[in-house]
């Protein structure tokens, strides 16, 4: 039950039947009645994160499998690297947690992703708006909880718009978001090209084509690396299973069996 409410769902393998409906009764259970929306896309909403829902393998702390790193365990490097993620303006500013967290096990690897992760998500061309759009559909296309319960709030303040979220969040095709606000082609290739490189053989060349004429060639690859670097996150985040904290939302739904 567990795994399944920090995963998500998109069409899985067996025992799919036996864990969707799981999570259905246990969203039901915690009084999250899917609405209208939701329901008519064949999700429910999963709800509210509960002590209840952590594991007990997991670090109460670093709400991992492993424990928060402390900065006075560290040698000089590896405070270096700490300090290098934890101060303002890094969105680490309180102190470690999620990925990073479990990154820092590994100083040198967290020093190296460090500067990818500034190049794509805040040095590109690309606003925050269209940034956080390529996240959330990341996000929705691997079917992470975590990391889309952490980015839809940020693409929200970011501006983008409610119906194109929901066209994400509920992998509405993209026929449909021909008259929402904001809806346009850069919006509309991101999306695209997210659902398509992470889910289909390769990039379509109509795709590839249309987003090298919008973002040209350094923009495109911004994307892949954008979409690259949140697949890491994701991994990272299945393979310590990261949980959200107590009390947040989870704001990916789930298939309903």
């Amino acid at each position: 039950m567990m795994q399944v409410i920090q995963s998500g769902f998109r069409s899985l393998p067996t025992p799919t039947a036996l864990t969707l409906s799981l999570a259905f009764t246990l969203a039901l259970s915690l009084g999250a009645m899917p609405p209208t929306l939701a329901a008519d896309a064949g999700y429910v909403m999963p709800g509210e994160m509960t002590m209840a829902l952590i594991p007990d393998a997991i670090d109460i702390d670093s709400l991992a499998r492993l424990p928060q790193v402390q900065r006075d365990s560290l040698d000089e490097y590896g405070r270096e690297v700490f300090d290098l993620w934890v101060r303002p303006g890094t969105g680490y500013g309180s102190g470690l947690r999620g990925p990073v967290g479990m990154w820092m096990h590994s100083p040198q690897l967290a020093q190296g992703v460090f500067p990818l992760r500034q190049r794509v998500r805040y040095e590109s061309d690309k606003d925050q708006r269209l940034t956080e759009l390529a996240i959330i559909a990341t996000a929705r296309e691997i079917n992470n909880q975590y990391e889309y319960s952490a980015h839809e709030p940020l693409a929200i303040t970011a501006g983008l718009e409610e119906g194109i979220i929901d066209l994400v969040k509920f992998r509405r095709p993209l026929s449909e978001g021909a008259d929402l606000p904001g809806f346009g082609n850069e919006e509309r290739v991101i999306i695209s090209f997210a659902r398509e490189v992470i889910s289909e053989d390769k990039v379509s060349i109509a795709t590839f084509n249309e987003a090298i004429d919008i973002f040209g060639r350094e923009g495109v690859m911004d994307l892949v690396g954008l979409i690259g670097y949140y697949n890491f996150v994701a991994i990272t985040l299945k393979a310590f299973d990261v949980q959200r904290p107590p009390g947040t939302e989870l704001l990916l739904p789930v298939a309903i069996p």
